[in-house]
């Protein structure tokens, strides 16, 4: 999806797909499964421009249909499900998480 007015984050995720699918590609043969995981808003010290201002947080958390901030248990559930043999034949993906912000 676009990032209006921040090109240059969005440059740098839609690279990051791509990697993960060139080198989902590239190392299947040798049994090495690339995957990645595509966080939405988390509380985060990276974040606490948004998460620590009410304003923009209550903003934030409109736009999120789960109606909530992400933690990284959340992403920690993604990690362990993409290693696990649950996903032994998922390779070259990106796993959104980030709680439908993105439908």
């Amino acid at each position: 999806h676009s990032t209006k007015g921040n090109p240059a984050y969005n440059a740098s995720k839609t690279g990051a797909m791509g990697l993960t699918r060139t080198l989902g590609e590239a190392w299947a043969e040798d049994g090495i499964r690339v995957n990645g995981i595509a966080p939405g808003l988390v509380d985060t010290k990276m974040t606490k421009v948004t998460t620590s201002n009410p304003k923009r947080l209550e903003g934030a958390i409109e736009r999120i249909p789960l109606k909530r901030l992400g933690t990284p248990a959340d992403m920690a559930g993604a990690a362990l499900f993409l290693a696990s043999p649950l996903a032994s034949y998922i390779v070259g993906q990106t796993l959104v998480v980030d709680g439908g912000l993105i439908l």
